[in-house]
């Protein structure tokens, strides 16, 4: 069974803060490809139960990787993209919405912070999808041994 779990909430304090940073560009990245324009499959050999990050594909429109972690991360907020998470297995405290705390703006569309007040926080296990809509601060809080998960990242233009 899939357990869909939305949470909505206020990005705006949060952005007119983003705003007001100064912004540095990161290290360039690969350009994105095109969008695909026919099917394309990876085997589980290839996916391996994403017990390593990787990115499967990259386009304009979309992001589709694997993602694995061992322990918490940092509070993230992607402006332009919206985050559709897969757990595949393991289990995370996950924090979505309220106000970053410790935000830094270095890439201007991805600000990060170092925590989140007055967010919901979820229990993510097996089988659990997370729909995190552009613009909300998001925190993998705690990771008690790992979690692997897929990412889909639909890009807004």
């Amino acid at each position: 069974m899939i357990t869909i779990r939305r949470s909505f909430g206020g990005g705006i304090g949060m952005l007119a803060a983003v705003t007001m940073a100064a912004a540095q560009q990161p290290a360039a990245a690969a350009p994105p490809s095109p969008p695909l324009t026919v099917s394309k499959v990876f085997s589980h050999d290839t996916v391996k139960g994403c017990s390593a990050a990787a990115a499967l594909a990259t386009t304009t429109e979309y992001i589709v990787s694997c993602s694995n972690r061992t322990g918490p991360g940092v509070v993230e907020v992607h402006l332009k993209e919206t985050d559709v998470l897969y757990i595949l297995d393991g289990a995370a405290t996950f924090v979505t919405g309220g106000t970053v705390q410790g935000l830094k703006a270095d890439n201007p569309l991805q600000p990060r912070g170092t925590g989140i007040d007055g967010g919901e926080t979820h229990h993510l296990v097996k089988g659990d999808v997370v729909v995190v809509p552009a613009g909300q601060p998001h925190w993998f809080k705690e990771v008690p041994a790992s979690v692997s998960y897929y990412v889909v990242k639909v890009v807004k233009p």
